[in-house]
């Protein structure tokens, strides 16, 4: 059983399953740096959503930030493509020159370590689970989700089976987690690559050390902003499947 470590616990998605939502530059309002995902946080996006968000200066400066380089506009030859058909890849960046980074958020108020035994039980119950959610999903947000992001991100070779076959094109993994104030890092050096995709959770004060989310999003900005990286969409780096 493959698993990724942050830091002695491991994350579960809420609901056990991530459709990843990939922020495209963060965009700022009243009530603080706010994740701004694409339209269902699914590969491909919706048409006329905009791929950058900007904001005011003022805005930045409310929370104590310095905008983030304006993110580049993305290669047209999208470097992840995904296949309709085949097993599904893993990856945790994506492979560009170009000075970004890919802010990924899940996780809710669930957190139940029995998503970890996704890993245990069966393949059929396996693809019952999956493609339970995956339906629930794709009935709330419009759209069917490409994008898998497995419990506490433990996965074995059963479970790429049955995210392959109940829709989404790709498991997502992550190089970075953002903590309260500092990220954590799985690759040695410490320090951000291009195209990194990098792990935050939707968290109150209680899992936070009494800050709250809108004080570790600004951390993250800050963390980002520091190593003069920008902010890009996920999913205008990645090429969907035919007809999707």
């Amino acid at each position: 059983m493959k698993r990724r470590n942050t830091g002695g616990r491991f994350y579960a998605p809420l609901a056990g399953v991530l459709l990843a939502l990939s922020i495209g530059g963060y965009g700022l309002s009243g009530g603080g740096p706010a994740a701004t995902p694409s339209a269902s946080a699914t590969v491909g996006g919706t048409p006329g959503i905009a791929s950058h968000v900007t904001a005011e200066p003022a805005a930045w400066q409310k929370w104590g930030l310095t905008p983030l380089p304006v993110a580049p506009e993305p290669p047209a030859d999208k470097p992840i493509k995904l296949s309709a058909t085949g097993p599904v890849p893993v990856f945790a960046h994506v492979p560009t020159s170009q000075k970004v980074v890919f802010i990924t958020v899940d996780d809710g108020l669930e957190k139940d370590p029995k998503f970890i035994e996704m890993n245990t039980i069966p393949l059929v119950r396996r693809k019952q689970e999956v493609c339970g959610d995956q339906k629930i999903l794709t009935q709330q947000f419009g759209t069917a989700p490409l994008l898998f992001r497995p419990p506490y991100g433990a996965y074995n070779n059963n479970t790429k089976i049955a995210v392959g076959e109940c829709g989404p094109r790709a498991i997502v993994w992550w190089r970075e987690s953002m903590q309260v104030r500092n990220m954590q890092y799985q690759e040695p050096g410490k320090k951000l690559r291009p195209g990194d995709i990098i792990l935050a959770h939707f968290h109150g004060p209680a899992e936070l050390k009494g800050a709250t989310m809108t004080e570790m999003s600004a951390n993250l900005l800050k963390r980002i902003r520091e190593q003069g990286f920008a902010a890009a969409r996920l999913e205008d780096y990645i090429q969907p499947p035919a007809g999707h």
